[in-house]
């Protein structure tokens, strides 16, 4: 299994545990030197605030870890792309480079919708590498849409 695999499975393991409180199923893990500094969820349901997403949340721990704001050697593994408010974030931590597992056509800044990673004249530039476990990350969404629909419809 390649290193970005194995990442990704540990953001996708994340995004289930928001799967199972009903949140949105994004999950996030923050990996420095080759090891998880920091791992979250989306949360933005059951604390009733609109930042806490995976990505903000990863963030925050991991900034708390290494007790500093720039994160310049980490790298983050996202199982969804970072909407625009996540995408800044991983600007203003300087976060070194994200791995996607799918890209979202709605709402995604990092190459669907826009690329605020890449387009504009920022101080800092992210990496961006996506399609890791792509259908994996894909289904888990999809499924949780479904189900969400079905419930209310009923």
């Amino acid at each position: 299994m390649l290193e970005t695999e194995k990442y990704m499975k540990e953001a996708i393991k994340e995004a289930k545990k928001a799967y199972i409180e009903g949140e949105i199923p994004v999950g996030a893990v923050i990996v420095k030197n080759n090891k998880i500094i920091a791992r979250a969820y989306n949360q933005k349901e059951g604390k009733l605030d609109t930042t806490k997403h995976a990505e903000i949340l990863a963030i925050q721990k991991a900034s708390k870890k290494l007790k500093a704001w720039r994160l310049t050697d980490c790298e983050m593994y996202v199982t969804l792309e970072p909407c625009s408010m996540c995408a800044g974030a991983l600007i203003q931590s300087r976060i070194k480079k994200v791995y996607i597992g799918t890209m979202d056509e709605k709402t995604g800044a990092c190459g669907s919708v826009l690329n605020l990673l890449e387009d504009y004249k920022f101080n800092h530039k992210v990496e961006i590498e996506n399609g890791i476990l792509q259908e994996e990350c894909e289904g888990l969404l999809k499924q949780f849409f479904k189900e969400l629909r079905s419930t209310k419809n009923k």
